[in-house]
């Protein structure tokens, strides 16, 4: 008989529905987890999305009061999809309860937000997961599968971009992913956290950070309604954007390689342009979201024919055939978070931290910390070593 799981729920806007779907997909492409997700709970702050929670998502019963899933019997995990400002609270809250939580990136407003999530967890020894998805596309994990058996030689540069075009529009709604005291940073929180887990995981911890950052657009109309998102546009008076709308780095990373980083999100043009390249001595490596089922591969070097050569995901590539039957019929986003729905509940099964953890989700945090500083003194800044559970570097 499968082993029941119940799921609560907190936050239900896009990201909350989408992890409500990963938990349901989770039966079908992992049968060996032998694990039943049940979506018992969910609150959110606007009765609305409480009402289809219960009414469209299948979750047995909502609440506005977040308290009362944690301490809801039948809820065994808990999916953390409420804004930045909340999770820190939510998170702690969730660690004091016995919850193992799958909580969405940022993890904590800041350095030390997120420090206080991981020393709880820390205490508790719960497994935990980050929602850093796009290390779970196939081709990723072909890539890192790659860098990591020498075939590309000695690692030598790597170039993150994150470049997106969600907050290009100066009409679009001041909602609270552009104030400070609600999301933290701005776009290195939001993106480019992505990016460094990325290039983590492919290549190893980011030691020493240069930044720079820069506001574009820093004023945008107050929203018009409670359900606004930065995909809306605004009504109201002026007010002022308090984070960064583009980031670029320059790293050092542990193993003496080089990396640059990008991102944006006023960017006009790409829509979701977010990849990853990795250079090495004896070959070379790219990905890009907007192929995810596709890597660039280039090995061997000095060679007449030398060249990228692009390649189809396929069984072999990660978990690609859980989800399709070969190659050329591609995986989707909703996907990437199903793999990560099964990597949480694997670690709550077995006790084996599988998912990305709170560590990992420190370790991010505290290289976004070092560019912020840098971004203000302009000088070099240490990270310092991840500490924890982390999975990137297993």
């Amino acid at each position: 008989m499968s082993t029941r799981i119940g799921v609560g729920l907190i936050g239900v806007g896009w990201m909350g529905r989408l992890h409500a779907r990963a938990y349901r997909a989770v039966s079908e492409h992992y049968p060996e987890l032998d694990a039943l997700p049940v979506l018992v709970s969910a609150a959110d702050e606007v009765q609305a999305n409480v009402d289809e929670a219960v009414q469209r998502l299948g979750f047995a019963r909502g609440t506005t009061d977040y308290r009362e899933v944690l301490a809801d019997p039948q809820v065994d995990v808990v999916s953390i999809c409420a804004p930045n400002l909340l999770h820190r609270e939510l998170a702690l809250a969730a660690a004091a309860a016995g919850k193992p939580f799958w909580i969405e990136k940022p993890m904590g407003r800041d350095a030390g937000e997120s420090a206080d999530i991981h020393d709880a967890v820390e205490r508790t020894g719960l497994v935990t997961c980050v929602g850093f998805n796009y290390r779970n596309a196939p081709a990723v994990q072909k890539a890192r599968e790659l860098i990591r058996s020498g075939a590309l030689g000695r690692i030598t540069t790597v170039q993150v971009r994150l470049l997106a075009d969600y907050a290009a529009d100066p009409r679009g709604a001041l909602t609270w992913r552009f104030l400070r005291d609600r999301a933290g940073s701005g776009v290195l929180g939001d993106l480019l956290s992505h990016g460094v887990d990325l290039a983590q995981l492919l290549v190893g911890r980011v030691a020493s950070v240069t930044a720079a950052t820069e506001t574009f657009i820093p004023e945008r109309p107050r929203p018009s309604g409670a359900a606004a998102s930065h995909f809306s546009a605004g009504a109201g008076a002026p007010g002022a954007v308090e984070n960064e709308d583009w980031a670029a780095m320059l790293v050092r990373f542990g193993s003496g390689a080089l990396g640059t980083f990008e991102a944006s999100r006023v960017a006009v043009g790409p829509r979701a342009e977010y990849g990853v390249e990795v250079y090495g001595t004896q070959g070379s490596v790219r990905w890009s979201f907007m192929r995810l089922n596709e890597l660039e591969v280039a090995l061997g070097s000095g060679r007449v024919d030398q060249g990228f050569t692009t390649v189809m995901a396929s069984a072999g590539f990660g978990d690609f055939a859980r989800f399709q039957p070969g190659a050329g019929t591609s995986m989707g986003f909703d996907d990437l978070k199903t793999i990560e729905a099964a990597h949480f509940l694997r670690s709550v099964l077995t006790g084996e931290q599988r998912a990305p953890s709170v560590a990992d989700g420190l370790a991010t945090a505290r290289v976004v910390a070092a560019a912020e500083a840098s971004a203000v003194d302009g000088l070099w800044h240490e990270v310092p070593p991840p500490v924890g559970r982390t999975t990137f570097d297993r």
